[in-house]
């Protein structure tokens, strides 16, 4: 029922989503495999976008199924774009994340996705404001909570343009104690706001250090935008940091697996 990175290499990438094995294309990893070509061919379904995205499965896979990452359960769908719901490598930042927390805090987390940090969090008892622009992603993280049990869990389901969020929540004199992100490199909002992360990224940040708690715990940011390295990461969140006392670490979102796998980057300040 767990996430398993299997094997990668020949570009590629072979998973274990709890019933099921899946091949998905993964351009860093250009080493030969570990296992031979029997356990690839054996796999559930394999994703191409040769000659367009497409799943190939025989027999097709289901609508959906249940998948555990980290301790937290995810309903996993296969979308058009080869994406099943989880991003795994995501898994240590919300380790981290609860190692970090004291008892009772509130947490923000932006461009959240299925809710894998929103989860995480909330199972340690934060209060937790989950925020996306787009409605059904924000649906399919409140099943996830209904999975986990968390539906009553203090958690403010937000569908909204990240910039113009934050900007409400600094005039509202709402502040958190610690906040995740994980922007995209492009992206619209609900109503038709466009996100481009080279122009607005910097924006977001100095906003999120406003709404930061006298007494915060953290700000976590990770991206998968080629060529925003750790090293991009670190200078945004120092200059936004500005005043802010803490430490800044960063590095490589990593898969344990086989040949461990790198599926892009972050930088965490922390006091």
């Amino acid at each position: 029922m767990k996430y398993t990175l299997l094997d990668s290499g020949n570009q590629n990438k072979l998973e274990q989503f709890g019933d099921y094995v899946l091949v998905r294309p993964c351009a860093q990893a250009v080493w030969k495999p570990s296992l031979d070509e029997k356990a690839w061919k054996e796999a559930d379904a394999i994703f191409t976008r040769e000659p367009s995205n497409r799943w190939v499965a025989s027999p097709p896979l289901p609508s959906s199924w249940t998948v555990e990452c980290e301790e937290v359960l995810f309903k996993a769908m296969p979308t058009d774009f080869g994406h099943i719901g989880l991003f795994p490598e995501h898994a240590h930042l919300w380790k981290w994340m609860k190692q970090r927390m004291r008892k009772k805090c509130s947490i923000l987390n932006l461009f959240a996705y299925t809710g894998g940090a929103t989860l995480a969090a909330a199972q340690a008892g934060a209060d937790v404001c989950h925020v996306d622009a787009s409605k059904t992603t924000v649906a399919w993280a409140r099943e996830n909570a209904a999975l986990n049990k968390l539906e009553k869990a203090p958690i403010r389901w937000i569908v909204d343009d990240a910039i113009k969020f934050l900007g409400r929540e600094v005039r509202r004199g709402t502040r958190y104690d610690g906040i995740i992100l994980d922007p995209p490199t492009f992206g619209r909002g609900n109503q038709g706001e466009v996100f481009k992360i080279e122009k607005d990224l910097p924006v977001i940040l100095d906003l999120c250090f406003q709404l930061l708690t006298p007494d915060p715990q953290f700000v976590i940011l990770s991206s998968h935008t080629p060529g925003y390295t750790p090293l991009v990461l670190h200078h945004l969140l120092l200059q936004a940091k500005e005043s802010h006392k803490g430490t800044i670490e960063m590095g490589e979102m990593v898969i344990p697996g086989p040949l461990d796998l790198t599926s892009g980057t972050y930088a965490r300040w922390y006091v």
